[in-house]
């Protein structure tokens, strides 16, 4: 019961080991930054080397313990790989955060085969992959962990403009979510999705510009947000915390919807 006197303690991940993919992408570098100021050692995986040195580089200058791994987790390998770099690095895994995916927007009548699958590839499989090597090891080392996975507001909602591929790789991710939930609970593992709607990164600069289309634009999707403005990285950084701590021991399999109240309506 000391957590009811001392809130602030269940927040605490000073000292845990966390993986983040995707981490040169925009919720991947919130997730690395925040991770780092709240005293993780962290191994941070993404493609591109120029931008993983980058983000490691201000993890450091944080204060963090950083391992960069140049690499996308596209197979079981890999996977398991980068699971083995936190173990050989800090001793354990403690948390992972999945934000490496992508989307490919196309009507489905121009979208080819190959564009579907590559989606669903990056967005589920490689999720899927993930939670499997952490839960390998979290199972092995004994006293649960946290795995949080990145949906999307879309993984509820449809889209018109052409997001099959990834409403679908969104609602397969949720599922994956609550299944996991379900099945290692008993473990002390949680699963659990932050799953945003628009928010602030350089694929969405365009629509925060003062520019009469993304005026236009803007408009016609604050209609749906109560909040009535877009997202900013800092409003994916408290779901995030919350997820990897303590605090949400009691909740798993969880969609967190960091939109305003977009969904809500």
């Amino acid at each position: 019961m000391s957590e009811l006197t001392n809130p602030m303690s269940m927040f605490d991940v000073s000292g845990k080991v966390a993986l983040v993919t995707g981490a040169s992408g925009a919720f991947g570098m919130v997730a690395a930054k925040v991770l780092a100021g709240a005293g993780c050692k962290l191994v941070l995986a993404a493609g591109s080397a120029d931008a993983l040195a980058e983000i490691a580089a201000e993890c450091r200058k944080i204060g963090a313990e950083v391992v960069e791994a140049n690499v996308r987790p596209t197979d079981e390998a890999v996977c398991a790989d980068l699971v083995a770099r936190a173990v050989e690095a800090f001793g354990s895994l403690d948390i992972l955060v999945v934000a490496s995916g992508m989307n490919k927007v196309a009507k489905i009548d121009e979208m080819s085969p190959e564009t579907f699958t590559d989606v669903m590839d990056a967005n589920v499989t490689q999720s899927w992959l993930l939670a499997r090597a952490a839960t390998v090891q979290m199972k092995a080392q004994g006293g649960g962990g946290k795995i949080v996975l990145v949906s999307s507001a879309r993984g509820l909602l449809g889209h018109p403009a052409g997001y099959t591929a990834y409403c679908a790789s969104k609602s397969a991710v949720d599922g994956i979510t609550k299944a996991l939930g379900c099945e290692l609970g008993p473990t002390g593992i949680t699963v659990n999705a932050i799953a945003p709607t628009v928010f602030r990164s350089p694929l969405t600069a365009w629509m925060f510009a003062e520019t009469e289309e993304a005026e236009t634009v803007r408009k016609g999707f604050l209609t749906r947000v109560p909040k009535g403005r877009l997202g900013e990285p800092e409003d994916l950084a408290g779901p995030l915390l919350f997820l990897s701590s303590r605090a949400s021991d009691f909740y798993t399999g969880h969609i967190l919807y960091a939109d305003g109240g977009y969904t809500a309506g």
